[in-house]
């Protein structure tokens, strides 16, 4: 009994210890210590602080292309989003985000980024056996992309592509000094779901257009840009200064 009595004070001297070393006065909570950026690999984190701002919270897209679209994420393999992500594309909003490049992620929080956005947003079977285009092709013939252009997409955006019924201008350019020819060439394959945009598939009913029609007529839109993109005041009574 005494013995058992010994072993129970000792269990409580001990406990109490412990609790006072957890709570003592001036100690860190176990919660405040600093976490090295770096060590941070939860894909929700990683996602809102780097991609949310211009793919939107949920991969819904924005001021860049919807990474919560099944189909850029069929004609769009790891390799492809691993190294954009890296590296940035040149002349676009998307900057560079690996360490190796000037930005502030590790190689494994890319590698994160990337996997997280397959797990939640990819459908393997969304092509229904369908070759989807190539991601990316040679340059096509600007003269042939006119033809094109008529055919497949100016019973929305107009015969000259400046706006039609249904779509807005697709040769503003404002708007086409921020877009890449390969952000061109993606809008073209994948669509905008969420503006009635189709896809590849859907411009004529029942004649997709093929990888050659799509390059060219990136190659006329890419031909419609100018080289001081925006409205120039040509005149104005407003004073030098002046301009809203």
């Amino acid at each position: 009994m005494n013995l058992c009595r010994r072993i129970s004070g000792a269990l409580t001297l001990f406990a109490l210890l412990c609790f006072g070393c957890g709570s003592s006065p001036g100690g860190p909570a176990a919660d405040a210590i600093p976490i090295d950026p770096d060590d941070i690999l939860n894909f929700e984190f990683l996602y809102a602080h780097n991609c949310a701002g211009c793919h939107g919270p949920n991969g819904e897209g924005g001021a860049s292309v919807a990474l919560a679209n099944p189909l850029y994420l069929a004609i769009a393999d790891d390799s492809i989003m691993r190294r954009v992500t890296t590296n940035g594309v040149a002349g676009t909003l998307m900057p560079a985000f690996a360490k190796s490049a000037g930005g502030m992620l590790t190689d494994q929080q890319i590698d994160v980024i990337v996997r997280g956005i397959r797990e939640q947003w990819s459908k393997p079977d969304v092509l229904h056996g369908v070759n989807a285009p190539l991601y990316s092709a040679p340059v096509g013939d600007a003269s042939r992309g006119s033809q094109v252009f008529a055919v497949y997409c100016s019973s929305c955006h107009g015969p000259r592509g400046s706006g039609g019924p249904r779509a807005r201008s697709i040769v503003d350019t404002s708007y086409l000094a921020l877009v890449s020819d390969q952000a061109l060439r993606t809008t073209v394959i994948v669509g905008i779901p969420d503006l009635g945009a189709p896809d590849w598939r859907g411009n004529v009913p029942g004649k997709a257009m093929s990888s050659q029609d799509i390059s060219d007529v990136v190659a006329w839109l890419a031909s419609q840009r100018t080289t001081f993109p925006g409205q120039p005041y040509l005149h104005s009574d407003n004073p030098a200064g002046e301009h809203q």
